[in-house]
């Protein structure tokens, strides 16, 4: 009998892992994960368990600073996921197996002292380094007006981008016809791949406080009609392109807020097409869950609820909202990893 997770991922969808801890991984690929991204957060979680105090004791010994040690142990402990998905890049060539990569989320800082064509600059410059010499390792860059200014150099310089933290359709386009524009500067399109993560529960997080007279069948839902009407838009756009890779939606931000949601809400929704990032502890509930999952991803919600939705939340107060949130989300994680470095320093010294 299939498991849940291979029952999700029989309906079409690409299974990745939102962590890369080494042990994640190989049990996840196990369960039919084929990818995985990372963060600060997640490379945050995996140092203090001290599980890599021998390789950071290594790097200080060679006279790293911490914000060197921080970009070595995220190059390779994305590097080690990288090489469990390698067989299905290369079984798939190219159109999965991917790992993610998160440039530097201090050039989205408060603090940060560069203009935004400076930043577009540092991103294409970072984007270009990291994403040297690997095969299947995926570069993200967020959609704010410096990461969308870089997507189209980065393009066309060969780099495959997971363009994140889209929230509305407006960022979305941009995203992708910037990427477009860079593509079609290669001498060869064959190995073109994109994706764009939408962010889903944040968005009923914010439902909650800002449009908290949405009808009860509609609240909790934007999150799902959003991503699914983004993904209807990309599959239409991109089919006339006649591409040999898919260039993809990611459903990103699956794991439920509200302690009262089922946790496999946004898994059940978005199955039967593209790719859905779940963090372990979703992956782990859908597995516990012992249901099958069927195609829901090109299913809409009723018509009443479409409209309430479309009356009631303001879809540029959302964007601006969750984009200001999210980059303290972004930034705010770099600077603690960098704070937690320098305490392993003080203790292993």
């Amino acid at each position: 009998m299939s498991s849940p997770l291979k029952s999700l991922v029989s309906t079409g969808t690409k299974l990745w892992l939102d962590s890369i801890d080494p042990d994640l991984v190989i049990s996840n690929r196990a369960l039919g994960a084929t990818g995985a991204t990372s963060n600060p957060i997640i490379i945050s979680d995996l140092l203090k368990t001290g599980r890599f105090d021998g390789e950071i004791r290594e790097l200080i010994k060679g006279g790293k600073d911490d914000k060197a040690i921080a970009w070595e142990m995220t190059d390779r402990l994305v590097q080690k996921a990288q090489d469990v998905f390698l067989p299905v890049w290369e079984a798939t060539r190219g159109n999965d197996g991917w790992v993610s990569f998160e440039l530097d989320p201090l050039l989205e800082d408060s603090a940060c002292p560069l203009n935004t064509a400076e930043r577009a600059a540092k991103y294409i410059e970072l984007g270009k380094h990291y994403a040297k010499g690997h095969k299947n390792r995926m570069i993200k860059v967020p959609a704010t007006p410096a990461g969308l200014a870089a997507v189209e150099d980065l393009a066309a310089a060969g780099v495959t981008l997971n363009v994140t933290l889209i929230f509305s359709q407006e960022q979305y386009f941009t995203a992708r016809e910037g990427v477009w524009r860079g593509a079609q500067k290669r001498t060869c399109l064959d190995s073109f791949k994109s994706v764009y993560s939408i962010f889903v529960s944040r968005l009923d997080v914010y439902t909650q406080k800002h449009a908290a007279n949405l009808i009860p069948s509609a609240q909790g839902m934007v999150g799902i009609v959003n991503a699914k009407r983004v993904w209807a838009l990309n599959q239409k756009w991109w089919a006339a392109k006649n591409l040999k890779l898919q260039q993809e939606i990611i459903f990103a931000s699956t794991g439920t807020k509200d302690p009262k949601d089922d946790p496999c809400k946004y898994i059940a929704s978005f199955a039967g097409s593209d790719i859905e990032t779940n963090p372990p502890g979703t992956n782990a509930a859908a597995e516990k869950s012992g249901r099958s999952f069927t195609r829901q991803v090109d299913q809409l919600p009723a018509t009443e609820i479409l409209a309430d939705i479309d009356a009631k939340v303001d879809m540029k107060h959302l964007e601006s909202t969750l984009m200001s949130e999210g980059l303290e989300k972004f930034a705010d994680p770099f600077k603690k990893l960098l704070g937690l470095i320098g305490e392993i320093r003080k203790n292993l010294a």
